[in-house]
């Protein structure tokens, strides 16, 4: 099964008002949400990337969670502190599945009320032999 990447926005300035007074005054929220994900115990078949920005700048902190061949998830209006161990639990959740379809019932609080967007597997077209 192929390996989820858990994309960190690193640029993300918004957060929760109590995450913002956690929130080391050098760094960005979504940069201490990168910093705290990537000192965890991460989830097999699970790898944290950094990225600069998912697009999502009113609904920070927030994360991406994709695999080839499956279904991308947009999360965001996390608090790095409070929603560390959900965001965990939830990528490897996804990482477990074929699809990246995971039951609502089984997604973590956060994931179920504070999803942002969720895109259909990219398709690759096959090259016909016949050209």
């Amino acid at each position: 099964m192929a390996r989820a990447t858990l994309h960190v926005c690193t640029t993300c300035r918004r957060a929760e008002a109590a995450a913002q007074d956690q929130c080391p005054p050098d760094q960005r929220p979504g940069a201490w949400l990168h910093g705290l994900l990537s000192r965890s115990d991460v989830p097999e078949g699970v790898e944290i990337k950094a990225v600069e920005c998912l697009s999502a700048c009113s609904n920070g902190c927030s994360v991406a969670l994709s695999a080839p061949g499956k279904w991308t998830y947009v999360y965001g209006r996390l608090d790095p502190a409070a929603d560390l161990a959900a965001v965990l639990e939830g990528a490897a959740r996804y990482a477990a599945t074929p699809d990246g379809l995971v039951p609502w019932r089984e997604r973590p609080e956060v994931f179920r009320k504070q999803c942002l967007a969720r895109i259909p597997p990219l398709e690759i077209p096959v090259e016909s032999a016949d050209v």
